[in-house]
């Protein structure tokens, strides 16, 4: 492992140990959400309403924040003047836009309600529009967070940008410790107008500390932000061209999870309807995926931002050859472990649903366990795309992300309505796990031949028998653990799944030594070592 590598490792670590600490605490922040208003339709009004401001961000700039203009923001640090007027610029611009579509989301609250959840009617879209009104000014406050985040992440300050959300997230604890303590169970029918008031205000101030908590790190870095309105020949042009590529990528992205959500609230009603005890809809599918998410963040996310800036560099300079490495370098150590998560969440999803939501009916945690198993192989196709589409990012080709993008919606959705048509209602939030498993394992395939177009052939070979090597360790691991546990007849609580998960981690490690595969042994060294 060379020291372009280690250091590579040792960055990530430093975000993954900010990610793995604000994962935690979020997961500990849905804990008490299930907790004060479970996983049917109240559980969802809240989380249709409270995802809304999200999706409006990504759809309109988020997508661009998200990786587009660290390659802009990276050659104006050539500045003279070290960057300042073109960050103080493109910062300016984009608060101005998100202020202007905060205030107009709001205004038609109602009719967003109306497209991501048109079966609520009577007392449960009144509910989801009143959640809504607080929860929409997070608009301005994501978008602050992601350019004030991506500011930080091309100084290479990455630690910030991971660590915030903790914050956010031990706002929103405190909010709904509280509101467990004063407050009696809660139902659709009994949460009076004050309570929505006390929580969706209460969730929006996370989202703002979240994005405040940024501002003395890009202080420190040497940059001086002020308003400013030249927006015109400065530059900006190029960067808001990209983005626009980006607002179609996250329109498909959006369109694609319209269609999820429609999907699982609808399967919710007609549940209901049919007398099922436990929550089928948006809520369990939400909460599994945010715990499919863990690795993914932890790992992954981590991974490829401290990567972009050098691959961002590595095109100017017209150093392909190193970008290949770099690109490989970051599939292989992804790999390390998406690949054993992923059969961890396979074998053991009903196993880590019911010992972490505990405090819910058994029934409801099974589920949440189903749906996280349907989803656990796509975690390692999502990760490698992100790689591949990360590629992309440094060769500022937004257009061939928008058809990768493309294919991998268009197969989710295909698949999500098969689902619909043909399952019973309870079983339908399980197919759209399956669903998005199936479109990532096909759209990696698309984005790799679109990013060949400018690498070459990365010559892949070498990481396909690395991760089938990944894969076999991985599968000894999980599976003797899992024998042994249904042998020993465990409870199923947090304690015995923290040791089902440190003995298929130690196991894994073992067995990977024993079969030679070295990066795995070294990244943890290095990551210790840190």
């Amino acid at each position: 492992m060379n020291n372009d590598d280690a250091r590579l490792i040792r960055s990530s670590s430093v975000m993954g140990l900010g990610t793995i600490i604000s994962r935690i605490t979020g997961l500990v922040r849905n804990l008490l959400l299930v907790a004060v208003l479970g996983t049917g339709i109240l559980g969802d009004a809240y989380n249709v309403a409270n995802t809304t401001p999200n999706i409006l961000y990504n759809l309109l700039i988020g997508g661009a924040l998200s990786a587009v203009f660290v390659p802009q923001i990276v050659k104006s640090f050539r500045d003279a003047d070290g960057g300042s007027a073109y960050v103080s610029r493109l910062v300016s611009l984009l608060a101005t836009a998100l202020l202007m579509i905060t205030v107009f989301a709001m205004v038609i609250a109602p009719l967003l309600i109306s497209i991501y959840a048109p079966t609520f009617t009577g007392r449960s879209r009144d509910v989801t529009i009143a959640f809504a009104l607080y929860c929409l000014p997070q608009i301005l406050f994501y978008g602050l967070f992601g350019v004030l985040g991506q500011v930080a992440n091309a100084k290479e300050r990455f630690g910030p940008m991971m660590w915030a959300p903790i914050a956010n997230n031990l706002v929103v604890i405190a909010l709904f410790s509280y509101f467990l303590s004063v407050t009696d169970e809660i139902s659709l029918q009994t949460i009076t107008d004050s309570q929505i008031r006390v929580l969706g205000i209460g969730t929006t101030l996370g989202i703002a500390l979240q994005a405040l908590i940024l501002l003395p790190t890009i202080k420190s870095s040497g940059l001086r932000l002020r308003f400013r309105v030249d927006w015109r020949g400065v530059g900006l042009d190029k960067a808001l061209k990209l983005a626009s590529w980006m607002f179609v990528f996250v329109l498909i992205s959006q369109l694609g999870f319209l269609a999820t959500v429609n999907i699982a609230t609808r399967a919710a009603v007609a549940a209901d309807a049919a007398g099922v005890a436990y929550g089928v809809g948006y809520t369990p599918y939400a909460n599994a995926y945010l715990i499919l998410l863990l690795p993914h963040s932890i790992v992954t996310i981590s991974v490829l931002t401290a990567l972009l800036p050098k691959l961002s560099e590595l095109v100017l300079d017209k150093k392909i050859d190193e970008l290949k490495v770099k690109i490989n370098t970051a599939l292989r150590l992804v790999g390390i472990v998406t690949v054993p998560a992923a059969l961890f969440f396979l074998l053991f999803g009903e196993r880590v649903a019911e010992a972490l939501f505990f405090g819910i009916p058994e029934l409801d945690a099974i589920y949440i366990g189903r749906v996280l198993s349907a989803l656990s192989l796509g975690l390692i196709p999502l990760s490698i795309n992100l790689v591949l589409i990360r590629g992309l990012n440094a060769f500022e080709n937004t257009k061939y992300q928008v058809l990768s993008n493309l294919v991998i919606n268009l197969i989710a959705v295909a698949i999500s309505i098969v689902a619909f048509v043909n399952l019973e209602a309870r079983s339908v939030t399980v197919g759209l796990g399956v669903a998005f498993t199936a479109s990532y394992w096909i759209g990696i395939f698309v984005t790799y031949l679109l990013l060949r177009k400018y690498t070459g052939a990365l010559q892949l070979g070498g990481v396909v028998v690395f991760y089938l090597k990944l894969t076999l360790a991985a599968a000894i691991a999980v599976i003797s653990v899992a024998f042994i546990a249904q042998s020993l007849a465990l409870e199923g609580n947090i304690f015995d799944l923290l040791g089902v998960f440190l003995a298929t981690a130690a196991l894994y490690l073992l067995v990977a030594r024993a079969m030679r595969v070295s990066e795995v042994g070294q990244t943890v060294k290095t990551i210790l070592r840190r």
